[in-house]
Protein backbone atom coordinates (compact mmCIF):
# COMPACT_ATOMS: atom_id res chain seq x y z
CA UNK A 1 0.00 0.00 0.00
CA UNK A 2 2.74 2.54 -0.97
CA UNK A 3 0.32 4.79 -2.75
CA UNK A 4 -1.32 5.89 0.89
CA UNK A 5 1.24 7.91 2.47
CA UNK A 6 1.31 8.51 6.59
CA UNK A 7 0.14 11.87 6.05
CA UNK A 8 -2.80 10.67 4.26
CA UNK A 9 -3.61 7.96 6.30
CA UNK A 10 -3.65 10.33 9.63
CA UNK A 11 -5.71 12.58 7.74
CA UNK A 12 -8.45 9.74 7.10
CA UNK A 13 -8.42 8.59 10.50
CA UNK A 14 -8.57 12.69 12.18
CA UNK A 15 -11.93 12.60 9.79
CA UNK A 16 -13.19 9.22 10.78
CA UNK A 17 -12.44 9.73 14.47
CA UNK A 18 -14.43 13.43 14.57
CA UNK A 19 -16.51 13.33 17.53
CA UNK A 20 -19.07 15.03 15.90
CA UNK A 21 -19.10 12.61 12.75
CA UNK A 22 -19.42 9.78 14.84
CA UNK A 23 -22.10 11.01 17.02
CA UNK A 24 -24.46 12.23 14.16
CA UNK A 25 -23.89 8.70 12.68
CA UNK A 26 -24.67 6.46 15.61
CA UNK A 27 -27.69 8.93 16.27
CA UNK A 28 -28.71 8.21 12.97
CA UNK A 29 -28.81 4.61 13.29
CA UNK A 30 -30.30 4.78 16.95
CA UNK A 31 -33.21 7.23 16.32
CA UNK A 32 -36.22 6.59 14.33
CA UNK A 33 -38.76 3.56 13.55
CA UNK A 34 -36.25 2.44 10.06
CA UNK A 35 -32.48 2.56 11.78
CA UNK A 36 -31.47 0.81 8.69
CA UNK A 37 -33.12 2.76 5.89
CA UNK A 38 -31.86 5.97 7.72
CA UNK A 39 -28.39 4.71 7.85
CA UNK A 40 -27.71 3.63 4.77
CA UNK A 41 -29.60 6.84 3.13
CA UNK A 42 -27.20 9.20 5.40
CA UNK A 43 -24.14 7.09 4.53
CA UNK A 44 -24.45 7.07 0.57
CA UNK A 45 -25.35 10.95 1.79
CA UNK A 46 -21.94 11.07 3.10
CA UNK A 47 -19.98 9.27 0.38
CA UNK A 48 -21.59 10.50 -2.21
CA UNK A 49 -20.70 14.42 -1.23
CA UNK A 50 -17.02 13.81 -0.39
CA UNK A 51 -16.54 11.32 -4.02
CA UNK A 52 -18.15 14.69 -5.66
CA UNK A 53 -16.06 17.00 -4.26
CA UNK A 54 -12.60 14.73 -5.14
CA UNK A 55 -13.75 14.41 -8.84
CA UNK A 56 -14.47 18.18 -8.81
CA UNK A 57 -11.04 18.46 -7.28
CA UNK A 58 -9.44 16.31 -9.95
CA UNK A 59 -10.11 19.13 -12.71
CA UNK A 60 -9.84 22.13 -10.85
CA UNK A 61 -6.56 21.57 -8.44
CA UNK A 62 -4.96 18.23 -10.55
CA UNK A 63 -0.96 17.89 -9.83
CA UNK A 64 -1.35 21.68 -9.17
CA UNK A 65 0.17 21.02 -5.73
CA UNK A 66 3.47 18.24 -6.92
CA UNK A 67 6.79 19.68 -6.99
CA UNK A 68 9.17 19.18 -9.81
CA UNK A 69 11.87 18.28 -6.81
CA UNK A 70 9.70 15.68 -4.68
CA UNK A 71 11.82 16.02 -1.55
CA UNK A 72 11.45 19.74 -1.88
CA UNK A 73 7.15 20.64 -2.06
CA UNK A 74 6.62 24.05 -3.42
CA UNK A 75 6.30 27.12 -1.03
CA UNK A 76 2.74 27.33 -0.88
CA UNK A 77 2.40 24.09 0.09
CA UNK A 78 4.81 24.39 2.57
CA UNK A 79 3.39 27.18 3.93
CA UNK A 80 -0.38 25.69 3.67
CA UNK A 81 1.10 22.55 6.12
CA UNK A 82 2.53 25.10 8.48
CA UNK A 83 -0.92 26.93 8.76
CA UNK A 84 -2.80 23.75 8.60
CA UNK A 85 -0.60 22.53 11.88
CA UNK A 86 -1.60 25.62 13.61
CA UNK A 87 -5.19 25.55 13.17
CA UNK A 88 -5.41 22.58 14.24
CA UNK A 89 -3.02 22.50 17.38
CA UNK A 90 -5.41 25.34 18.09
CA UNK A 91 -8.67 24.15 17.43
CA UNK A 92 -7.41 20.93 19.86
CA UNK A 93 -6.49 23.52 22.32
CA UNK A 94 -9.57 25.10 22.58
CA UNK A 95 -11.90 21.72 22.11
CA UNK A 96 -10.08 20.19 25.19
CA UNK A 97 -10.50 23.44 27.57
CA UNK A 98 -14.53 23.24 26.88
CA UNK A 99 -16.49 21.55 28.77
CA UNK A 100 -18.72 18.72 27.71
CA UNK A 101 -22.09 20.64 27.06
CA UNK A 102 -25.25 18.53 27.25
CA UNK A 103 -27.35 21.34 25.41
CA UNK A 104 -25.54 20.86 22.31
CA UNK A 105 -25.26 16.97 22.41
CA UNK A 106 -29.37 16.92 23.05
CA UNK A 107 -29.44 19.51 20.17
CA UNK A 108 -27.72 16.62 17.38
CA UNK A 109 -30.46 14.28 19.31
CA UNK A 110 -33.25 16.91 18.29
CA UNK A 111 -31.83 17.16 14.94
CA UNK A 112 -31.65 13.69 14.15
CA UNK A 113 -34.92 12.51 15.58
CA UNK A 114 -36.18 15.26 12.84
CA UNK A 115 -34.60 13.85 10.33
CA UNK A 116 -34.10 9.56 11.06
CA UNK A 117 -37.71 9.73 9.50
CA UNK A 118 -37.61 12.19 6.38
CA UNK A 119 -37.94 11.61 2.84
CA UNK A 120 -34.79 9.92 1.50
CA UNK A 121 -33.58 13.39 -0.28
CA UNK A 122 -33.81 15.02 3.41
CA UNK A 123 -31.74 12.15 5.03
CA UNK A 124 -29.16 11.95 1.79
CA UNK A 125 -28.71 16.18 2.11
CA UNK A 126 -28.31 15.51 6.18
CA UNK A 127 -25.64 12.44 5.44
CA UNK A 128 -23.72 14.92 2.72
CA UNK A 129 -23.89 17.99 5.66
CA UNK A 130 -23.43 16.02 8.57
CA UNK A 131 -20.41 12.89 7.89
CA UNK A 132 -18.99 14.55 5.62
CA UNK A 133 -14.74 15.02 6.08
CA UNK A 134 -15.20 18.81 6.67
CA UNK A 135 -11.99 20.48 7.13
CA UNK A 136 -9.86 17.50 5.91
CA UNK A 137 -11.18 17.49 2.47
CA UNK A 138 -8.79 20.79 1.61
CA UNK A 139 -5.56 18.66 3.24
CA UNK A 140 -6.19 15.39 1.72
CA UNK A 141 -6.42 17.03 -1.43
CA UNK A 142 -3.15 18.84 -1.11
CA UNK A 143 -1.76 15.50 0.21
CA UNK A 144 -2.68 13.78 -3.00
CA UNK A 145 -2.28 16.43 -5.33
CA UNK A 146 1.39 16.92 -3.77
CA UNK A 147 2.48 13.71 -5.29
CA UNK A 148 1.96 14.42 -8.73
CA UNK A 149 -0.93 10.89 -9.14
CA UNK A 150 -1.58 9.27 -12.07
CA UNK A 151 -5.36 9.08 -12.87
CA UNK A 152 -5.93 5.30 -10.79
CA UNK A 153 -3.31 6.59 -8.42
CA UNK A 154 -5.63 9.75 -7.38
CA UNK A 155 -8.99 7.61 -7.70
CA UNK A 156 -7.80 4.89 -5.35
CA UNK A 157 -6.59 7.54 -3.14
CA UNK A 158 -9.29 9.30 -2.59
CA UNK A 159 -11.64 6.55 -2.50
CA UNK A 160 -9.72 5.19 0.22
CA UNK A 161 -9.62 8.41 2.30
CA UNK A 162 -13.26 8.22 1.41
CA UNK A 163 -14.09 5.01 2.49
CA UNK A 164 -12.41 5.24 6.06
CA UNK A 165 -13.55 8.80 6.88
CA UNK A 166 -16.85 7.07 7.49
CA UNK A 167 -16.47 3.55 7.93
CA UNK A 168 -17.35 3.42 11.49
CA UNK A 169 -21.29 4.39 9.75
CA UNK A 170 -20.64 1.74 7.48
CA UNK A 171 -19.16 -0.85 9.71
CA UNK A 172 -22.57 -0.11 12.07
CA UNK A 173 -25.02 -0.23 9.63
CA UNK A 174 -23.66 -3.91 8.63
CA UNK A 175 -23.71 -4.60 12.14
CA UNK A 176 -27.46 -3.69 12.07
CA UNK A 177 -27.95 -5.78 9.24
CA UNK A 178 -26.46 -9.15 10.59
CA UNK A 179 -27.64 -8.57 14.65
CA UNK A 180 -30.09 -5.93 14.69
CA UNK A 181 -30.75 -6.17 18.67
CA UNK A 182 -27.17 -6.81 19.70
CA UNK A 183 -25.96 -3.87 17.36
CA UNK A 184 -28.76 -1.69 18.74
CA UNK A 185 -27.53 -2.32 22.69
CA UNK A 186 -24.11 -1.56 21.44
CA UNK A 187 -24.93 1.74 19.60
CA UNK A 188 -26.98 2.98 22.32
CA UNK A 189 -24.02 2.35 24.37
CA UNK A 190 -21.70 3.80 22.36
CA UNK A 191 -23.35 6.97 21.76
CA UNK A 192 -22.57 7.47 25.60
CA UNK A 193 -18.92 6.52 24.97
CA UNK A 194 -18.42 8.96 22.31
CA UNK A 195 -20.08 12.13 24.65
CA UNK A 196 -17.10 11.22 26.96
CA UNK A 197 -14.15 9.66 25.12
CA UNK A 198 -14.46 10.13 21.44
CA UNK A 199 -12.61 13.52 21.19
CA UNK A 200 -9.58 12.53 23.40
CA UNK A 201 -8.60 9.65 20.66
CA UNK A 202 -9.31 12.64 18.08
CA UNK A 203 -7.00 15.06 19.42
CA UNK A 204 -4.18 12.10 19.65
CA UNK A 205 -4.43 11.94 15.81
CA UNK A 206 -5.14 15.71 15.36
CA UNK A 207 -1.99 16.07 17.21
CA UNK A 208 0.17 13.81 15.15
CA UNK A 209 -1.55 15.12 12.14
CA UNK A 210 -0.10 18.43 13.43
CA UNK A 211 3.37 17.42 13.82
CA UNK A 212 3.59 15.75 10.51
CA UNK A 213 2.09 18.64 8.73
CA UNK A 214 4.38 21.11 10.44
CA UNK A 215 7.91 18.96 10.10
CA UNK A 216 6.99 18.72 5.98
CA UNK A 217 6.26 22.30 5.72
CA UNK A 218 9.58 23.74 8.12
CA UNK A 219 11.29 21.01 5.85
CA UNK A 220 9.80 22.62 3.01
CA UNK A 221 10.65 26.34 4.05
CA UNK A 222 13.81 25.30 5.02
CA UNK A 223 15.21 24.55 1.67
Amino acid sequence: MGWINAELALTALAAMMSPTTLTFSVLALVLGNRPKRTGLWFYLGAVGATLAIGVLAAFLLGDRAASSTPSQPKTWVAIFDVVAAFVIVVFVVRALRKPQNPERTESMVAQMSKIADSPIVAIVGAGAALANPGGFIPIALKEISERNPSNAQYVLQWLFFTFVSVLPLAVALLMLVVAPTWTSRVLLAAREWLVRNARLIAAVILFLLAAVLLRNGISGLAH
